[in-house]
């Protein structure tokens, strides 16, 4: 049993490590703002077109730059969960019966 505790830990941080490494991004207004993270919810870069700030101004620019990093979080939050999920199948896939206590 407590290989199975131990074995679950090291694919989690396995996991932990893969999320880190997969580049997400968002765009809005036509490509003018550009948000960059890694699946595991960090923001790594900002890009701003600088005729979008010149033409739109700042609140226009805090209301766009508001949707491009929630829709880089939503992407990266998919991307976790389905992460997450396949190491739980493959979790329960190798637990036997016990499986079956879990609905699958």
């Amino acid at each position: 049993m407590f290989d199975k505790i131990f074995e679950a830990q090291q694919k989690a941080e396995e996991v932990k490590k893969r999320l880190e490494n997969i580049s997400l991004s968002a765009e809005v207004e036509n490509g003018a703002i550009k948000i960059t993270a890694t699946a595991s919810k960090k923001i790594t870069s900002v890009e701003i077109d600088d005729d979008f700030i010149s033409e739109n101004g700042k609140e226009a620019l805090e209301e766009v730059l508001v949707i491009a990093i929630n829709k880089v979080l939503a992407q990266a939050e998919n991307v976790s969960q389905s992460e997450m999920a396949a190491v739980t199948q493959q979790m329960l896939g190798g637990m036997g019966g016990l499986a079956n206590m879990f609905g699958k």
